[in-house]
């Protein structure tokens, strides 16, 4: 089955090939680490699949935190914090427990990078660490993955 994928992969045109890990890389729970992941067992090289998922996966970030914090100032306005749901309250809690770095790396654990990077904006964290906190996760993230892939690739071949 991975001989099929890696044949039929290295037939698609280069710019094709790196699309679809952009569009991977895009989707939250695939993200940078499965979309590494998928892309080295199809056949790219690592250096290809993990910034190509890298990118896909930062570019939907940013707009996830660009498009959480209008909303944010849009709904917020002058109010306070109302009471949460007990999901969101959860998250609250780790957020003020670990700060934005924590969710960032840790959070792919249990969310996408879309849904922690808009809760952390939601909870009235700094674009800027979010947005810089969520691209560091998502590069080691992505690298790990593709690293493992590969090993994993290579020990099955």
């Amino acid at each position: 089955m991975i001989e099929f994928l890696q044949d039929f992969t290295t037939r698609l045109p280069v710019a094709l090939q790196w699309a679809v890990v952009v569009v991977l890389g895009m989707i939250p729970f695939v993200e940078s680490y499965s979309g590494a992941a998928l892309g080295v067992v199809a056949g790219l090289p690592v250096y290809v699949a993990v910034p190509a998922a890298v990118a896909g996966n930062i570019v939907s970030m940013l707009f996830v935190v660009s498009v959480a914090a209008r909303l944010r100032n849009r709904v917020r306005g002058n109010r306070t914090e109302t009471a949460l749901s007990p999901r969101r309250a959860k998250l609250r809690k780790r957020f003020d427990r670990y700060g934005v770095a924590g969710v960032a790396l840790l959070g792919p654990l249990a969310l996408p990078s879309q849904i922690t990077a808009a809760a952390t904006v939601s909870f009235g964290a700094s674009r800027r660490a979010v947005v810089f906190w969520q691209a560091v996760a998502i590069v080691l993230w992505g690298v790990g993955f593709g690293t493992l892939a590969t090993l994993g690739v290579a020990v099955l071949a």
